[in-house]
């Protein structure tokens, strides 16, 4: 099944068939269970493979002992949830969900056999499970990179009526186009009044709010996503999800306070109304000591590793071109504290002074100044920007507390001039090296998208999502996209 998001509404509605998503999610889960319980077999023939190879007696109580935890693998996920239709493709939480699963059931072995007094070979619990749960990770982790590049192309994707105002399904509409990992691919609207839009970027007006369940059975979709709207309140909200129980649709609700998520929210019942409870960031104390001491021990350690390779490089741009190696610039940090950032040099000398003539040729909207092919860039610095190594002398910045490795993009003082009072948000933590920006589309985005993604860093940053910036950034510099 393959629907582009350009076609017209009627191919789009005649090609989806109802609960499409069904049909490829169980075949989904059927291998999710059959590869677990390989990995786990797998484990468990190298465990006790090795022990044979040794001259290790193994009971046949220990070869039943291995079966059963291998049929009983797949058992454990599904209690931590690793087979809940929500986590496919989610990454943490998919990960999250084996991990309890497997931890859960190494324990239920080892506290059972101390409960009992029952003699069974360490090698089940000190290296079989843990080498079952490593593998699986990895299969998932595989996995999910196959359905990320099947959605990549409109299969696997999950059909979504949008409910909300025109402007609020239109970004729904491109942020759903820009990360299609989701899984979540819009095929009708409903707007607070029909007649208005024939269609939203391609996506057709199916009805207004009153005709929710009819626009899921006209467009065939699996979900329904409520952006915020003031005319949907909680009761309108209680007759939409009773009109979609009998077609076991999903529904999917924005809260109005965006960009907000993880463990800040909370869900709290207060004289029998369920009230969200936001908590406030934590922009200091000792989970932010925690992030600096990281940051400093990471940076120093890969400025000692590519201490080599990075003279090579300073080498290089000194030989091809004139000028230093190093380019400093002035930039704003936490607080509006400027400081001197420290780059390899990408451009000509005379760079800045060759700014003013090339302002018509800016192809970024908002306060920032971005050229796809800008003559300034020498050959050498082209190369640098599409691998972001140009950025690598700013381990230096982070070694002396001016930088994180994630956080911000670092702004220019003209820049922070022309900031409005929401966007001065990014300056209450320091600036980083990558960051949510980095791994969404780097200079490919727009000023706004820039910005959401910036505050969203700044409202749920942990060293959890600092790590999973990281590992993304990996993924992202290596294929040089979205850099220039």
């Amino acid at each position: 099944m393959r629907v582009g998001t350009e076609e017209s509404a009627v191919v789009l509605l005649e090609a989806v068939p109802r609960h499409a998503s069904s049909i490829w999610t169980r075949a989904y889960l059927r291998l999710l269970v059959l590869g677990d319980t390989m990995c786990a077999l797998l484990a468990c023939v190298c465990v006790v493979g090795v022990r044979l190879l040794f001259g290790a007696y193994v009971p046949a109580i220990e070869f039943a002992l291995g079966i059963g935890l291998v049929l009983g693998w797949p058992a454990a996920l599904r209690m931590g949830g690793a087979y809940r239709q929500r986590a496919n493709g989610e990454g943490t939480e998919e990960f999250k969900a084996v991990f309890n699963g497997g931890v859960g059931l190494m324990a239920a072995v080892a506290i059972g056999a101390y409960a009992t007094q029952t003699s069974i070979a360490r090698s089940f619990v000190m290296a079989m499970l843990p080498l079952a749960l490593l593998s699986t990770l990895y299969y998932r982790y595989r996995m999910r990179k196959h359905l990320h590049r099947r959605r990549a192309v409109g299969d696997y994707m999950r059909h979504v009526v949008a409910v909300g105002h025109r402007e609020a399904i239109l970004d729904l509409v491109v942020q759903f186009r820009r990360q299609p990992y989701h899984g979540m691919q819009v095929v009708g609207a409903c707007l607070p009044s029909a007649g208005m839009d024939v269609d939203l970027d391609g996506i057709p007006v199916l009805g207004s709010f009153g005709d929710v369940a009819e626009a899921v059975a006209d467009a065939r979709a699996d979900a329904v996503a409520v952006l915020a709207c003031p005319e949907l309140d909680g009761a309108a909200l209680r007759r939409l999800a009773w009109s979609l129980e009998q077609d076991k649709t999903d529904l999917f609700v924005a809260p109005a306070l965006l960009d907000v998520a993880g463990p800040r929210i909370s869900i709290r019942p207060v004289a029998g109304m369920p009230l969200m409870h936001v908590e406030h960031p934590e922009f200091n104390g000792a989970r932010r000591l925690v992030k600096s001491i990281f940051d400093r021990l990471v940076a120093v350690t890969a400025v000692l590793f590519l201490a080599l390779p990075l003279l090579a490089l300073a080498l290089v741009i000194r030989l091809t071109s004139k000028g230093p190696a190093l380019f400093h610039q002035t930039r704003v940090g936490k607080g509006g504290k400027e400081f001197n950032v420290v780059k390899f040099r990408t451009m000509v000398v005379d760079a800045e002074q060759l700014k003013g003539a090339l302002l018509e040729c800016n192809e970024f909207d908002g306060v920032l100044f971005k050229i796809r092919n800008d003559p300034r860039i020498t050959r050498v610095g082209a190369f640098l920007r599409k691998y972001s190594l140009d950025e690598l002398p700013q381990l230096l910045n982070v070694i002396r507390g001016e930088m994180s490795l994630v956080g911000p993009r670092p702004p220019l003082p003209e820049e922070v001039a022309a900031y409005g009072t929401d966007v001065r948000r990014r300056l209450v933590v320091k600036p980083g090296m990558t960051g949510l920006w980095q791994v969404s589309g780097r200079s490919d985005l727009t000023w706004e998208e820039s910005v959401r993604l910036d505050l969203r860093y700044v409202e749920n940053w942990s060293l959890i999502l600092d790590l999973q910036i990281l590992w993304k950034t990996w993924s992202v510099v290596t294929r040089g996209e979205g850099a220039y």
